[in-house]
Order: structure tokens, then sequence, then C-alpha cells
């Protein structure tokens, strides 16, 4: 199958996003003049832009033949920061969405990054993929293994690149790590182990729920999720800390550890698992479940 030099730069690109992201590698395309023609553009769409997703664009920039044409956030006072950034760093004005399906529908966009909450990854990313665009989307994958195995059906369907933010996968000295734990020189390896010491997390206070600040559509920002009032401890970074969005720093962290341990031990997924211990500082209400699997089409966007 012929490919276009389009094409070719765009999958390559995605491929090897990763690894400008960890190690710095700059990637260039033949240059007609001194400069890349608009034909060989990757056009860039980002979705969440708060915190990851802003930090993969940026690093996605450092690639010649990237352009970002369009952000979109569920924060109005978010998207209107990261443009003027973008704005000021390329002199390009992305096009501003509050809902992800509209910029799914822009046919500008060549490739997508992912950067919102968890429970969101998962939607979005087979959208993406059935509307013919590539991915970039954060870690973890999903927040269950059937929706991850649906993110996979749809990238093989769809025929698209899709890279998962496993950063250090793509970092040289982890490579050399490997390889020299696969020679051999070691011997054979019994047992693996992997911590991390997290002790630049902030403490979590507890506070009351509130009214949505102005310029959020928290509505949308809750999408899949069950129904809660506003709270800022569940909102931006501190998503993390509940199921009802995400994994905690199992998720957070532990799939760049674990990942690691699997990759030196040469197997895909371990055959059982236990956990024990917990922590509960922020005390949780009756809930109200919502039947609804997405998103109204009158309602706006993603982080």
């Amino acid at each position: 199958m012929t490919r276009s030099r389009r094409q070719f730069l765009k999958h390559s690109a995605m491929a090897v996003a990763g690894a400008g992201i960890s190690a710095g590698i700059s990637i260039s395309a033949t240059r007609i003049g001194g400069a890349t023609p608009p034909s060989d553009k990757i056009n860039v769409g980002v979705i969440g832009c708060k915190g990851m997703g802003f930090a993969d664009l940026r690093s996605l920039l450092k690639i010649d033949e990237v352009d970002c044409r369009a952000l979109c956030d569920v924060d109005a006072n978010v998207l209107r920061e990261r443009a003027a950034e973008v704005e000021a760093s390329t002199s390009i004005r992305p096009k501003l969405y509050g809902d992800y399906r509209q910029l799914l529908e822009d046919a500008d966009i060549d490739a997508v990054v992912i950067g919102t909450p968890d429970h969101w990854h998962c939607l979005m990313m087979v959208e993406a993929c059935e509307a013919g665009k590539d991915v970039y989307v954060e870690k973890p994958l999903a927040n269950s293994i059937e929706e991850c195995e649906l993110m996979i059906k749809a990238a093989r369907r769809y025929n698209r690149v899709v890279q998962v933010g496993q950063w250090q996968r793509s970092g040289p000295h982890w490579t050399e790590a490997m390889d020299f734990v696969h020679s051999g020189q070691l011997g054979r390896i019994r047992t693996v182990r992997a911590w991390a010491y997290m002790n630049w997390l902030p403490a979590v206070p507890n506070v009351a729920d509130e009214p949505a600040p102005e310029g959020v559509d928290y509505d949308m920002w809750l999408g899949p999720a069950p129904q809660r009032a506003f709270n800022r401890n569940r909102f931006h970074f501190n998503f993390q800390w509940f199921w009802d969005y995400a994994g905690g720093l199992m998720t957070d962290w532990g799939v760049h550890l674990i990942d690691i341990v699997l990759w030196g031990m040469q197997v895909e997924a371990p055959k059982s698992i236990a956990a024990i211990g917990g922590k509960s500082p922020i005390p949780t209400t009756r809930r109200r479940h919502r039947t609804r699997s997405r998103p109204s089409t009158s309602s706006t966007n993603s982080r």
C-alpha cells in the first residue's frame, strides 16, 4: 500500500512523539527552501489543556512538522490562557472549542492529544479514531480492561496510529537498562520490586461543595461519571483521588513503574494481583447515579 508524504509524516511523528518528549529528540523532514511546506504539516488538536495535555503539546511543537490548530477544554479560563501561550510561541491562533466533538469534526485536524481526566479517555479516543484522527492519549489508557479492549479494537478497525503516554518507554537510559537485563548477564531474574516515594503531593483538606466556577462546563466535565455537586477537590489535578474518575497513584505513577517491571520480565500482563492498605481522608456522601453514556449534543466539552 502506497502512502503519501503527508501520511508518512503524520504517522511517523505520532509514533515517535514519546521519544521527543522523553529524550529531547528533534525530528525533522526534508525541507524545501529551509521550511516545511504546508502540505507536510501535521495539524494537532488538544483535548484537555490544563496539565499533561498541554505538556504533551509543548513537546510535540518541538517537532518542526507539527502545528497546533485547535484547543478544547471545559474550562474557558484555561482555554484562553493556553491559546495565548500557543499564539505567543508559534504565531498561530488555534481554534477554540468547548465540545470535543466539534474539534473531531474539524477536517483540518490530523491528530489529537487527549489529556483529559481518565474517565473520558475511552469515549474520546474511540470517537477520534472514528473521525479519522491519529491519537496520543495520556496514561492510564482507560479505567477498566473492558474500556482498554474497546480502544484497541477501535484503533485496529479504523487503522489509526495510537500512542499511550508511557514516556519512560522512550527514554534511552531505560532502553539501555532493559538491554542489560535481557542480555542475561544478571542471570535469571526471579523477583522485581518497584516503588514510588511521593513526598511532593500536597495535602487535600476537606472543602464544602460549591457552584462550579464561572466559565466551567461542569456537566461536560462529569460526562459519563456519576452526577455529583461541584467540589474543587474533585476538579483538575485532584480528580485522580476518586474512583468515579481515576485509580489514584496506582494508575497515575504505578502505570509507569509496573510497565518497566513487565518490560524487564518480558511479559505482557500479570497472572494475578493483590492489594492491601489504603487511605480515605475525604468523606464520601450518598450519590445519585444518572443513566447517561455520553453528554447531550447541547452541552460543551472536555477537561
